[in-house]
């Protein structure tokens, strides 16, 4: 990869276009907590909440046909949702707060995993993620995430990147684990928003990823382009489906 694509660095003025998108964007998800407006994406139109009834795992850009584009990058926003059967919140957060086990649960995406501190609702996690598309990306990540309920029935969840590094070699004699905000820029942050709320006898879930990427360099879309653009679609299914299968084992 190294001879197709240059090393970039994350400049200030693209971090600067994410975190006016974050906070837009978290000041209208509040919105919705209590207002008038639907808690859950995935019951309007009726058409989407029919098939997410029926097992479908529904998911779609957020707004627009595309990512968005910031000056030297691209910002993801991704939604999508599944409904658990004959589930709980509780039960859900016993698989996804089980975050020493995520390495199991959701390979061969994640790598490694273990849970570093715990406070309550409050969770330090660390995450190796891998990404595959043509090529191989290895990254290092660490996040902070917190619950909070809405009401008896509905609960959010805030998920945040405080490190990302990318893995050069990994699982090598000479692995190298690059300073973060270098490498090739495959993600440099990632916010997850999740909602769960019980229903007809299980649980909907959804989650809302916004992901920064680099942008495409002229040329080598075909390197690029899959891992940054298809990515993180692939990857919010797998996990929500993942999630739903781990669900499924446990009330076997």
């Amino acid at each position: 990869m190294a001879q197709t694509a240059k090393p970039v660095q994350l400049e200030p003025r693209t971090l600067s276009a994410l975190d006016a998108y974050i906070r837009q964007a978290e000041t209208e998800m509040e919105q919705t907590l209590h207002g008038s407006e639907a808690f859950l994406w995935s019951q309007q139109p009726p058409e989407r909440a029919e098939d997410v009834a029926r097992g479908k795992v529904a998911a779609q850009f957020w707004s627009g046909q595309g990512p968005v584009k910031v000056p030297s990058g691209l910002i993801h926003d991704w939604i999508a949702a599944a409904f658990i059967p004959a589930s709980t919140i509780q039960e859900i957060f016993a698989v996804i707060q089980n975050y020493d086990n995520h390495k199991n649960i959701y390979k061969p995406e994640v790598v490694d995993s273990k849970l570093i501190r715990r406070e309550g609702n409050d969770f330090q996690i660390y995450l190796r993620l891998l990404k595959k598309k043509i090529i191989t990306v290895v990254l290092d990540s660490d996040h902070e995430v917190h619950y909070r309920p809405v009401d008896r029935t509905r609960w959010v969840c805030r998920s945040y990147t405080t490190r990302i590094a990318e893995v050069e070699n990994a699982g090598s004699p000479n692995e190298r684990v690059l300073p973060p905000d270098t490498g090739y820029g495959f993600l440099w942050r990632l916010y997850s928003y999740w909602r769960f709320e019980e229903r007809d006898a299980g649980v909907v879930v959804e989650c809302r990823a916004i992901s920064l990427t680099r942008d495409v360099p002229f040329g080598l879309g075909w390197a690029i382009e899959p891992i940054i653009k298809k990515l993180p679609k692939e990857s919010l299914i797998h996990t929500l489906e993942a999630t739903r299968e781990a669900l499924r084992r446990r009330t076997q």
